[in-house]
């Protein structure tokens, strides 16, 4: 075994013994392969990041956001001492457990699995590395999924508790968990030893979260204003920035002053990169690229020089730092969020077509779980059949329909409850 410097042996263990491999590649750029060649990595392709797939060929999917992230992620932790792999493995990996139709689909899936501990996408992703997706089997039979180590397995919690154990933000509990129940027991055994506190999240999770913001940030306003959603100049109206800014505090920043949020936009206005007009020349579209890789470098460096200022140089691994993030940067990154919240995912014309998003998983789950294993893929039915019960039956529903894409959702529901071909599909 290759010792990878700032892990222990512990850190690189598996939760099913495997015999000992070549030493060429260290344990976590195996788990970093293994995501990279899973099922479930390839089917982020069809699903939305936050213009549908369909809508053309050139907007971000899960997949190229989960890739983007994972380029952002790997040089930041690098830089900061993390090992360059688990973060690559988590970023890969931090997107595998949400459904078709993007956080629409995820609140639909909650509604349907609220009486068995409801459903979140990054509880599902801890749930197809360990169990759903198919590499090892433990000593009792059951599936160990991908069998990754400890510490890429915990860099990829980005909500380390289970729903029961939420902690309190913003004065309310949060929503957001990372552990269904029955995945309680891989989730005590990679933990043990870490001398983690309860919900303290590793430096290489906190490493993904943040590349995660910073490129949806940016590649999101991109993705809508190269797809004709709106231009930059449009926030100098004091109509149009007044609602940017209600929705980045509703959404993003809702403890945080109209003025302080209205200085983040001003900042970023004022950089000599930001594109007023987009008219989608070679020109400008070379200068909207430029803005989202400068403003990449600016989030992610400002982090870098937060963190060394707080704990010097050296190897920063799993609980013996903590990533700094100026709040400025925070507000910075919220801003370029509710720009396309504003402008894409909260637009009136998008309503009805989240209504019916719904509307298909929640018919296409009562039908499957009116049939038994019937209309289940093999592996799925399986898993349907050893249930002990049924709300282990219906979490296998919930965990077929959560592994669809956008198109086979779509798919599924019009064969199966419309009972009609895909092209005569309403979508």
């Amino acid at each position: 075994m290759v010792q990878i410097p700032g892990y222990s042996e512990a850190d690189e263990e598996r939760w099913a013994p495997e015999p000992p491999k070549k030493a060429y590649r260290t344990a976590f750029e195996r788990d970093r392969a293994r995501v990279l060649h899973s099922s479930a990595l390839r089917r982020l392709g069809a699903k939305t990041q936050v213009v549908a797939p369909s809508s053309s060929d050139f907007v971000r999917t899960r997949l190229t956001h989960s890739l983007e992230v994972a380029q952002v992620g790997r040089e930041l932790g690098a830089t900061l001492g993390c090992d360059p792999d688990v973060v690559d493995t988590a970023c890969l990996a931090h997107d595998l457990g949400h459904p078709p139709f993007g956080h629409n689909g995820e609140t639909a899936l909650n509604e349907l699995a609220s009486e068995i501990g409801g459903f979140e996408g990054n509880a599902q992703t801890l749930r197809l590395l360990t169990r759903i997706e198919t590499k090892t089997f433990r000593h009792t039979g059951a599936s160990a999924g991908l069998n990754l180590t400890r510490a890429s397995l915990d860099a990829a919690c980005k909500y380390p508790w289970l729903r029961e154990d939420a902690p309190q933000k913003n004065g309310k509990t949060t929503s957001k968990f990372g552990v269904y129940v029955d995945d309680a027991p891989v989730f005590n055994w990679l933990r043990a030893g870490s001398g983690a506190q309860a919900g303290q999240t590793c430096i290489e999770a906190q490493v993904m979260d943040l590349a995660d913001d910073i490129s949806y940030s940016v590649h999101d306003v991109e993705d809508a204003i190269n797809a004709g959603r709106f231009q930059l100049r449009w926030i100098l109206d004091p109509v149009h920035r007044a609602t940017a800014i209600k929705f980045t505090k509703q959404w993003y920043l809702p403890q945080v002053e109209d003025a302080v949020i209205e200085a983040a936009f001003s900042r970023l206005e004022a950089t000599a990169e930001w594109v007023p007009h987009a008219d989608g020349s070679r020109r400008s579209m070379a200068a909207l690229k430029d803005m989202t890789s400068q403003f990449i470098g600016r989030f992610c460096q400002s982090a870098i020089d937060a963190t060394r200022e707080q704990y010097g140089p050296g190897e920063l691994t799993r609980f013996n730092a903590s990533l700094i993030v100026p709040e400025s940067t925070e507000h910075e990154i919220a801003a370029m969020k509710g720009l396309a919240t504003t402008y894409v995912m909260a637009t009136e014309e998008r309503k009805p077509i989240y209504a019916r998003q719904g509307e298909i998983l929640t018919e296409l789950v009562n039908l499957l779980n009116e049939n038994g294993d019937r209309y289940l893929e093999p592996l799925f039915a399986a898993d349907w059949r050893d249930s002990a019960d049924d709300a282990a039956r219906l979490r296998t529903v919930i965990d077929q329909v959560a592994s669809l894409t956008d198109a086979s959702a779509i798919e599924w529901h019009s064969t199966l409850v419309l009972g009609k071909s895909f092209n005569d599909s309403l979508f």
